[in-house]
């Protein structure tokens, strides 16, 4: 990895820190490392780099691609089955839930070209995580397993359904942005028993990433 790559994936971390308001001393903690670690990497660059273990881990739990923080860009897939991690997670369509162990407990594997009809962006921003609670219905139900694009967020932010975070809690909804200033939406609820929050702030939420797919078990 060049100089620049490594010097990016600092900057990268920092600013995760800041715009999520962590703590370097809690992600050491989370990594398994002395409480300095994270601080010594960002502030003074040693370690030179991420371990590959510590480096998935942080992107798992910011949900943010893994390149971000210093790992080689993936090539684009041309066929064949790509394996997406389903994440031990679950996104509320309900009251709101705290997210566990941001980490891989298996995986489902999709066709490429599949994945390209889905407009999926690059393999290493997708996850699959569970849906818990019902005020996303008849769109999604308890149980449903979603497909998110991490990298279908931020600027490319349409009407459509994503997962978002807001204060540590997962939800999954319906977001309807301001026609006229990007930075506001509408939140919505597909299940018309719940509540919807009209002109929201997206300063105030963190959105993870586009919901592309769903799929759920037939009884």
């Amino acid at each position: 990895m060049d100089e620049g790559a490594i010097e990016g994936a600092r900057a990268a971390l920092e600013r995760l820190c800041r715009e999520r308001r962590e703590d370097y001393a809690n992600l050491s903690r989370l990594l398994g490392r002395n409480p300095a670690y994270i601080q010594q990497f960002v502030r003074r660059g040693t370690p030179r780099r991420l371990d590959e273990r510590d480096r998935r881990r942080l992107a798992a739990y910011f949900q943010v691609p893994e390149s971000v923080l210093g790992a080689p860009d993936e090539p684009e897939p041309s066929g064949g089955l790509v394996p997406v991690p389903r994440l031990s997670i679950g996104a509320s369509a309900g009251p709101g839930a705290l997210p566990g162990a941001e980490r891989p407990a298996t995986a489902m594997a999709f066709d490429a070209r599949q994945l390209r009809a889905l407009g999926a962006g690059r393999p290493g921003d997708l996850s699959i995580i569970g849906v818990e609670g019902d005020s996303m219905l008849p769109t999604l139900a308890p149980g449903d397993d979603i497909l998110v694009d991490r990298g279908d967020a931020g600027r490319r932010l349409r009407d459509g359904v994503y997962v978002l975070r807001h204060e540590e809690v997962l939800i999954v909804k319906r977001v309807l942005p301001h026609p006229f200033d990007r930075r506001r939406a509408t939140i919505k609820s597909d299940n018309r028993a719940y509540p919807s929050w009209p002109d929201c702030s997206l300063d105030d939420v963190h959105v993870v990433g586009r919901v592309i797919w769903a799929g759920r078990r037939v009884e």
